[in-house]
């Protein structure tokens, strides 16, 4: 039998969602302002340690996290889609200038929604294989990304 579109999304996604009670323009800047991600973006005892955007389809970004041992991870991406306040969507396949990646692993997708005064906010997570996406939840997907929601939450409150 075929695999169809909602079975391969199934393998290969990982999924949050929130409701938010802050306009979404401030949870897009948060995103999207390097001086805010190194505020909220990775979970303790990690830290974000450097981060560079360059926010339109087509501009690369570069965040750089740092272990609790001091173990640097880079993290280089470009920006597909830039939908300001709405939908952004980047992937590490290439790094900067559509040169690609050693190592593909996955685009992420965001987007924020209006609803009864507040956000939903979803961010999405598809994995080029059903290995990685198994690997990423393994890494503790569901538990570092909502600690990083609740971090971007709190800050977009105090913009």
């Amino acid at each position: 039998m075929a695999e169809t579109a909602a079975d391969t999304t199934a393998v290969h996604e990982l999924v949050i969602t929130r409701l938010i009670p802050v306009p979404r323009h401030q949870l897009f800047r948060c995103w999207t302002e390097s001086a805010l991600i190194t505020q909220w973006f990775t979970p303790p005892p990690w830290k974000t340690i450097h981060a560079e955007t360059d926010v339109r389809a087509g501009g690369s970004s570069l965040i750089i996290m740092q272990g609790p041992d001091g173990t640097q991870m880079p993290n280089r991406g470009v920006y597909l889609e830039v939908v300001p306040n709405e939908r952004l969507v980047f992937t590490d396949a290439f790094t900067s200038a559509w040169v690609p990646s050693a190592k593909p692993f996955f685009t992420g997708i965001l987007t924020f929604e209006d609803e009864a005064g507040q956000t939903r906010y979803t961010a999405r997570a598809r994995h080029w294989s059903a290995e990685d996406n198994a690997a990423h939840e393994a890494m503790g997907f569901y538990q570092g990304w909502g600690i990083a929601t609740d971090q971007l939450a709190a800050l977009a409150a105090t913009l």
